[in-house]
């Protein structure tokens, strides 16, 4: 082991992090009804509380993987996403589903990895009881 693995966590939680947030800001900027919209084209039920969670997920759970703050949950909320978004977007519409891919082989790294040593998480652990 080399004196980086340690570290792996926090290279994907940027990684991986950083995309879905960059994502999540432009759906917000873009606005709930857009996504709403787009969701009821590609026959997504529940449309509305659906874009509210992808948005939510995107943004909340993207700063939450970059600080390392449960982590684990965060991601396996962000691979099922990918995992919706490639077989109900991607394949039906016969696109390219590469970054969806790469996020969700991500998303599943950082499940099993967690927040890893340089995150909020571990430093609120190591912070003694009163």
């Amino acid at each position: 082991m080399n004196r980086l693995t340690p570290y792996a966590a926090l290279f994907m939680r940027l990684a991986v992090g950083g995309v879905f947030l960059h994502h999540g800001l432009a759906k917000w900027h873009n606005g709930i009804p857009a996504l709403t919209a787009f969701f009821h084209t590609i026959g997504i039920p529940l449309a509305s509380i659906a874009a509210l969670v992808v948005i939510v997920v995107e943004t909340v759970g993207a700063a939450c993987v970059l600080l390392g703050i449960f982590t684990r949950v965060w991601a396996a909320c962000m691979a099922v996403e990918m995992l919706v978004a490639i077989l109900r977007v991607q394949l039906p519409r016969g696109g390219s589903f590469e970054l969806e891919a790469l996020l969700f082989a991500g998303a599943l790294t950082l499940v099993a990895l967690g927040d890893g040593p340089l995150s909020i998480a571990i430093g609120l652990r190591r912070r003694p009881q009163l």
